[in-house]
C-alpha cells in the first residue's frame, strides 16, 4: 500500500523517501500501459547514434586536436593523433557497454535517469535527469547556434563559387546583420571591438535574435512530433550525406599522397607525435567531446522493436563507425599538413576545407561545408529526442506535471513536450552566453556516464538474479575503468579553471533546491493520493 504522505523534514522517513528505489519491472510495465510507440530497429538505432556522435568534432576540433590551439593552452598530437582517437573510443566504450546493459534490462524511456532510479533512488534520479538537461537541453542549443554560423559559412562560400559565374545571391543572405545572426553576447564582445558596429539596444542591452538557429530548433521539433521513425528517416538522410562528403575527403586526399608522400612517412616518433605522450593525452581529452552522443541512444529505448537484441548493436556499432570514421580522417589530415610546427589559423577553424583548399579543390570544400550543416542537423534531432524522452520519464515520475505524459493522437509522440522543449531551446538561444553552455554540457556528460557505471555494479550486487541480456564483460572491472577514465577527464577540467567550473557547482545546488521544494513534495502528495484510492476502495468493499 502507498505510504500516507508526510512533511519533507530531516527525518529517518525523509531519508527513506529520497532514496526510494523504483523497480525495473514497475517501470517496465508503465512503459507498456502507457509508453511510446515502438518503431525503431537496429539500423534506425545505429544512424540515430552516428548522426548524433559525428558532427562539429570532426569537421573542427580535430584541427585543433592535431596541431594545438592558437594560444598555446592545449597540445597537439600531430599523426599520433590516431593513437589520441582510439584512446578516446576506449575511454567511451566502457561506459557504452554499461549503458548496453541497463538499456537490454529496461527498455524504457530516460537513458542514465532511469537507471539511476533503479539503482540509488529517488534524489539520485532527479538530479542525474536535472545534469542530463545540461548534456541534451543545453546542447542543443549550443548546436543549433553553431549550425547558424555553418550556414552562414555556407552561404559565403556558395557566393564565393557562384560569382565565378556572374551569379549572386542577395547581400542581405549573405552577409545579414550581425545581431540577426549571433548571440547577445558574441555581439556584446563584437561592440567591444568595434563600437560603430550598429545593433539595436535596449536600456543598453543588445537585442539579438540569431533567426537562423531558431528556424532550424523549430523545424527539428516539428520533424519530432511527426514521429520518431520520421526522425531516423531524417537523420539516416543527414548521416549519408556527410559520410560521403568525409569519405569523398578522405579518397581525395589520400590521392594526393601519389604526388607528395605524407608527412607521417618516413616514420620517427619525432614528427610522429611532436609533443610526446603530453600532445596524445591533450588531444585524447578534446577529441573525447567528439565521441559524446552515442548514450542519447538508451533514452530511446522504449521506442525499439527489439531493444534487448538491437541496442547493444547499436550502441556499440555507432561508437564503431565513428572510430574508424575519425582515423581515416586524422591519417589523411596529418598527412597532408604538417602539424609537428605552426599551422595556419584557417586549418585550426575548418582542417578539412583548408586541406582540400591547399590542393585546389575548391569544389569538394565547399561541398564539405554542406556535410558539416548536415553533420550537425543530425545532432540537434538526437539531442532534442534525448531530453524529450528524459523529461517523458521524469513526468511518468511525477517530478514534472502528468500534461507531459500527453501522446499525440496521430503520430504517437509526446507533442505537447517536444514543443516544449522546442520553444524553451529559442528562449536560450535568445538569452544564454552559449561558450560557457557547450563547457557545462561536458560536465553533465562526465556525470552521467559516471553514475551509470556506478548503477551497474550497484544492481550487480542489489538484484544479480534479474535476466540481462546483455551483460558487461569483466565485471567490476570494466565498470571501474570507466569511472576512473571519466572521473579523470573530469578533474582534469576542473582543474583547467573557468566559468563553467564554477558554474556547475551551482546548477547541481539549484537543482537540490527545486527537488526539496517541488519534486520530493509533488511526489508525496501522489503517493497520499494513491494511499487514499487504496484505502477507499477497501472500505466500499
Amino acid at each position: 500500500m502507498a505510504e500516507k504522505f508526510n512533511r519533507a523534514t530531516f527525518t529517518r522517513n525523509f531519508l527513506k523517501n529520497i532514496t526510494r528505489i523504483k523497480n525495473p519491472d514497475e517501470m517496465i510495465e508503465d512503459a507498456k500501459s502507457d509508453g511510446l510507440e515502438k518503431t525503431l530497429g537496429v539500423w534506425d538505432l545505429i544512424i540515430l547514434g552516428v548522426g548524433a556522435i559525428i558532427g562539429s568534432g570532426i569537421f573542427a576540433v580535430v584541427g585543433i586536436a592535431a596541431a594545438g590551439s592558437a594560444d598555446g593552452s592545449s597540445l597537439g598530437a600531430g599523426p599520433a593523433l590516431v593513437i589520441s582517437m582510439i584512446v578516446a573510443a576506449i575511454a567511451c566504450i566502457f561506459s557504452a557497454l554499461c549503458y548496453s546493459e541497463f538499456a537490454t534490462m529496461i527498455p524504457v524511456a530516460g537513458g542514465a535517469y532511469t537507471y539511476t532510479f533503479a539503482t540509488l533512488g529517488e534524489f539520485a534520479a532527479w538530479m542525474v535527469g536535472w545534469v542530463l538537461m545540461l548534456e541534451y537541453a543545453i546542447g542543443f542549443i549550443a548546436v543549433a547556434c553553431a549550425w547558424s554560423n555553418y550556414l552562414m559559412q555556407f552561404l559565403q562560400i556558395l557566393q564565393y563559387n557562384l560569382l565565378q559565374y556572374n551569379m549572386h545571391l542577395p547581400e542581405w543572405l549573405v552577409n545579414p546583420p550581425v545581431w540577426l545572426t549571433n548571440d547577445v553576447f558574441t555581439v556584446g564582445k563584437m561592440l567591444a571591438e568595434n563600437p560603430d558596429l550598429s545593433v539595436p539596444t535596449l536600456f543598453g542591452v543588445p537585442i539579438c535574435i540569431n533567426i537562423p538557429a531558431i528556424a532550424i530548433v523549430l523545424l527539428m521539433t516539428a520533424i519530432l512530433v511527426k514521429g520518431t521513425k520520421d526522425s531516423a528517416k531524417m537523420a539516416g538522410l543527414m548521416v549519408v550525406i556527410k559520410l560521403s562528403v568525409i569519405f569523398l575527403f578522405v579518397l581525395v586526399g589520400a590521392a594526393s599522397f601519389l604526388k607528395t608522400p605524407p608527412h607521417w612517412v618516413p616514420f620517427n616518433m619525432h614528427t610522429f607525435a611532436p609533443n610526446g605522450m603530453a600532445g596524445i593525452w591533450s588531444a585524447a581529452f578534446l577529441i573525447f567531446f567528439a565521441y559524446i552522443g552515442f548514450d542519447a541512444l538508451a533514452t530511446a529505448a522504449e521506442e525499439c522493436k527489439n531493444p534487448q537484441k538491437d541496442l547493444p548493436i547499436g550502441i556499440i556499432g555507432s561508437l564503431a563507425v565513428t572510430t574508424v570514421v575519425y582515423v581515416l580522417v586524422a591519417l589523411v589530415l596529418t598527412g597532408m599538413v604538417d602539424t609537428s610546427g605552426s599551422v595556419s589559423l584557417d586549418f585550426l577553424k575548418a582542417p578539412m576545407v583548408y586541406c582540400m583548399n591547399i590542393i585546389g579543390h575548391d569544389k569538394l570544400a565547399s561541398l564539405i561545408s554542406v556535410g558539416s550543416l548536415a553533420g550537425l542537423t543530425s545532432v540537434l534531432l538526437v539531442l532534442e529526442m534525448a531530453a524529450t524522452r528524459i523529461l517523458f520519464a521524469m513526468s511518468r515520475d511525477h517530478f514534472i506535471s502528468k500534461k507531459f505524459q500527453a501522446i499525440h493522437p496521430k503520430f504517437k509522440t509526446p507533442a505537447l513536450l517536444t514543443w516544449t522543449v522546442g520553444l524553451m531551446a529559442v528562449i536560450g538561444i535568445l538569452t544564454l552566453d552559449l561558450n560557457v553552455a557547450a563547457e557545462l554540457c561536458n560536465y553533465g556528460t562526465f556525470t552521467s556516464f559516471i553514475i551509470v557505471c556506478v548503477a551497474v555494479l550497484i544492481l550487480r550486487h542489489t538484484d544479480p538474479d534479474r535476466k540481462r541480456p546483455f551483460k558487461v564483460p569483466f565485471s567490476p572491472y570494466t565498470p571501474a575503468l570507466g569511472i576512473i577514465c571519466c572521473g579523470g577527464l573530469m578533474v582534469y577540467k576542473f582543474m583547467q579553471s573557468g566559468t563553467s567550473a564554477l558554474l556547475f557547482p551551482v546548477w547541481i545546488g539549484i537543482g537540490a533546491i527545486i527537488y526539496l521544494l517541488y519534486g520530493f513534495i509533488r511526489n508525496r502528495d501522489n503517493e497520499n493520493k494513491l494511499h487514499k484510492e487504496l484505502v477507499h476502495g477497501k472500505v466500499e468493499k
